[in-house]
């Protein structure tokens, strides 16, 4: 899985932040509120996205309608996990990222570790 593309990560992040189903014309209805952008580019995206496994489809008449896969807390979880796993060194790679995290993520992370304790699964 890779990081997604500037028109990629609006168009998730209006998916994910709908949490409803939306065709590619809903899309273009509501990105114009910010820019002006062409149908079939955010057709185009959306089919990449679809192909990517990040949506789903399903045909409603003519038009498709697209629901997220998973949620974005668990696209950034497997992003994290992908990049920790390339890292090389994954001790030291944990350590730096631990270093570098607020108060309020360590807290975020210490609640997280009380649900789901090193090692395993509750």
């Amino acid at each position: 899985m890779r990081r997604l593309g500037e028109l990629e990560a609006v168009i998730m992040e209006r998916m994910w932040s709908g949490r409803r189903p939306a065709t590619v014309r809903d899309l273009v209805e509501e990105l114009r509120n910010d820019r002006e952008i062409a149908y079939t580019t955010v057709m185009t995206v959306m089919d990449n996205l679809h192909t990517k496994g990040l949506l789903k489809r399903r045909t409603s008449g003519k038009a498709y309608v697209y629901e997220t896969v998973s949620s974005k807390e668990a696209y950034a979880a497997e992003l994290m996990r992908e990049l920790l796993a390339g890292s090389g060194n994954r001790s030291a790679t944990l350590v730096h990222f631990l270093e570098r995290l607020d108060p309020e993520e360590a807290e975020a992370m210490e609640a997280a570790l009380r649900i789901i304790p090193p090692g395993g699964r509750p």
